[in-house]
């Protein structure tokens, strides 16, 4: 099987952020299957208009479309602020309501916070709102999850996480 074109995008850009930090260990632990791309650069994209047309686009918003449009799959890894996702994800999120970029693409979505079952009830509205393919067995909700990835990791935690990218990459070759 030929490795599939990933994009992890972290709805935190922390420095420190146990969400990148997610994205880069599944990465580094499916890089036989999967080629992840983890995108940095949310934080480039404008506040949402949805009065500026396709003709009026920031070159940001466009490479952000294509980067969706390009993967196989998509993989969300956030926090939750304030009992909802980050604005810069929302923000991005939105940028693709006028596209069918989330169209059937398979999506896995984590939410790895203190509490976040807020974000992760409303992530899960959103992405089926975009037409994303997201199984309940992608999804998983890590709560304390700093706490959880401290030096070797929760064990628990970690097979969760190997279950849920085990339903996500079988969603992807379900596609092809």
């Amino acid at each position: 099987m030929a490795k599939k074109k990933i994009l992890g995008i972290p709805g935190s850009v922390r420095t420190q952020s146990i969400n990148q930090a997610i994205l880069q260990n599944i990465a580094d632990l499916y890089a036989d299957k999967l080629d992840l791309k983890i995108c940095s650069d949310l934080s480039q994209l404008p506040h949402f208009n949805p009065d500026l047309g396709d003709d009026n686009l920031a070159e940001s918003v466009a490479k952000f479309r294509q980067e969706v449009s390009d993967a196989d799959g998509v993989i969300i890894c956030t926090p939750e602020y304030v009992f909802s996702p980050p604005a810069i994800l929302k923000n991005a999120l939105e940028w693709t309501v006028s596209t069918t970029v989330f169209s059937e693409k398979p999506v896995a979505l984590i939410v790895a916070s203190g509490l976040g079952e807020k974000t992760y009830e409303s992530l899960t509205l959103i992405l089926h709102t975009l037409g994303a393919r997201l199984p309940p067995s992608s999804k998983l909700l890590i709560q304390g999850a700093r706490a959880k990835f401290k030096a070797a990791g929760d064990q628990q935690t970690i097979e969760e996480l190997k279950r849920t990218m085990a339903s996500f990459i079988q969603s992807i070759e379900n596609l092809h």
